[in-house]
């Protein structure tokens, strides 16, 4: 049985038609290999090149869209399921509960959100699900730099990098989030208050 994969990723019109041809392949990809997606309910964009390819694909879509929005991002109404939810809060909690894996891909600073509350949980340890990022030409690399300084001044658990995969192609992406994920190991701070 298939996962249900989860993709955060753009719903700008105004970028490079290459982020639309990944958005394209990575739908593809999800009902090539008989998965399930979850994304944030629109028909522009990035949001609506990976749903279209996925549903050309043979796959199911479940589009979840916030009632102020509908018209903002024009909703997916192809989308075999579509779920109007009452704000943005509880559009990401439906998104989540609906998921079984997250693949982000290049976006704005909503698609980073997504991406910081999911990275979050996986680090505290509120779910096990793969958390993967999708990067071909190198947008999140300065993130990543920073969040590796952050963790590197203490900021940061020190496991933070064990929670997410960081990935340059669309097969090595998918082989990703298809692998079970490591156990991410409790901080020293959490040892220290678990010790006898």
């Amino acid at each position: 049985m298939g996962l249900a994969i989860c993709v955060f990723c753009a719903s700008n019109q105004r970028i490079d038609p290459k982020y639309l041809n990944l958005a394209a392949e990575v739908g593809t990809e999800i009902g090539r290999r008989g998965h399930t997606l979850v994304s944030g309910g629109g028909r522009v964009s990035c949001m609506g090149a990976v749903a279209r390819a996925a549903r050309e694909a043979g796959a199911r879509t479940v589009g979840v869209l916030p009632r102020a929005l509908t018209g903002i991002e024009v909703a997916d109404e192809d989308a075999d399921e579509l779920i109007v939810t009452a704000d943005m809060r509880e559009r990401k909690g439906v998104m989540d509960a609906r998921s079984d894996a997250f693949l982000v891909l290049p976006g704005g600073i909503g698609t980073l959100e997504e991406l910081f509350e999911i990275w979050t949980a996986r680090v505290l340890g509120f779910h096990a699900k793969p958390l993967v990022l999708l990067d071909p030409w190198g947008l999140y690399e300065p993130l990543r730099e920073l969040v590796a300084g952050m963790s590197e001044q203490g900021f940061t658990r020190p496991h933070v990098f064990d929670a997410i995969s960081w990935t340059t192609a669309v097969p090595e992406a998918f082989d990703r989030l298809e692998r079970p994920v490591p156990r991410i190991p409790p901080s020293s701070a959490e040892m220290l208050e678990s010790a006898p």
